[in-house]
């Protein structure tokens, strides 16, 4: 792998790190599949392209995307809330709708942002790191958000997001509104992931319309890699799988499309991901029996040491 090889795996590994925080926020904090994804990334990448090209600064640019994903979000949890439209089939409408209006947003199916000012040339005129300084700003960026993920799921209403996703009767016997929480939820969780979009125009230097394809399942990848690798006994050891896992993720198909000398080709990229997802997956599984079968075990010991003190 050349050096410029690793450097893109890094970015775009870091740059998905947002997509897997966000899916972390709706799949395992709410228990929500959320579909939406795949049209709220092109969406932060449309809006922000949108603003980039109509003079505005790059980095209020990147809030429009982000408010724009957070009512895609928005939408969602009010179609699965208000409406009762099962959480699945919301996502799904949701993703087709974005389809036409990020169309209707670029006026065309991809907008360039070529030569103009973006977050990154900001960036690179105060450090210049050379083929680094992507990297270095990306880095700076999912860390933050997985920071402010740590910190908000600990606060009261964090809490009350995750009482809601794990035991809604419960929650609601506290007083806890579920239908405010999944909202607030997905909001934040698209906003993540039109964040990860916006910074992915920016770095490409385009938007387009198909570039949610398969957004999902990356982010879902980085999720379970992460979560074979660390676990997620804590949130900071599941958000902080979720960055690790990401870079890991498109560390390993960075290694598989260099390794031609067995005959992988780029249009092989697929199948990679779907081997590497289902490698991950059954890594994932055996780390969960494990630690049941450790668990099972510490009871089995303590059950026989207060047996013994009886018999004593």
């Amino acid at each position: 792998m050349t050096l410029f090889a690793l450097a893109g795996a890094f970015e775009t590994g870091l740059l998905f790190a947002l997509v897997a925080l966000s899916i972390f926020m709706s799949f395992r904090v709410l228990d929500f599949p959320d579909l939406t994804v795949d049209g709220s990334f092109p969406l932060g990448a449309a809006v922000s392209a949108a603003a980039i090209v109509n003079g505005i600064d790059p980095f209020i640019a990147t809030f429009f995307g982000m408010l724009a994903g957070a009512a895609a979000g928005f939408v969602t949890g009010l179609l699965n809330v208000r409406f009762g439209i099962m959480n699945l089939l919301a996502g799904i409408l949701s993703m087709v709708a974005l389809f036409s209006v990020n169309l209707r947003i670029m006026g065309r199916p991809n907008l360039p942002v070529y030569g103009s000012d973006t977050v990154f040339s900001r960036f690179e005129s105060v450090v210049d790191a050379g083929l680094w300084s992507n990297t270095i700003l990306l880095l700076i960026i999912a860390i933050g958000a997985k920071l402010i993920v740590d910190w908000f799921l600990k606060t009261e209403i964090g809490l009350g997001l995750r009482a809601s996703g794990e035991n809604p009767a419960m929650a609601e016997a506290q007083g806890i509104r579920n239908g405010a929480m999944t909202l607030l939820g997905m909001s934040i969780a698209n906003a993540l992931c039109a964040l990860g979009g916006s910074l992915f125009a920016q770095m490409q230097g385009v938007a387009d319309v198909t570039m949610g394809v398969g957004t999902i399942v990356t982010g879902l990848a980085a999720l379970i890699i992460g979560e074979a690798i660390l676990g997620r006994r804590t949130v900071f050891l599941a958000t902080l799988g979720c960055v690790i896992g990401a870079v890991v993720y498109r560390l390993f198909i960075a290694l598989a499309l260099s390794a031609g000398f067995i005959g992988i080709r780029p249009q092989d990229l697929n199948l990679i991901t779907a081997v590497v997802v289902a490698v991950a997956v059954v890594l994932s599984q055996r780390r969960g029996k494990r630690g049941r079968k450790q668990l099972f075990n510490f009871k089995l010991v303590r059950g026989a040491q207060q047996n013994d003190e009886g018999q004593d």
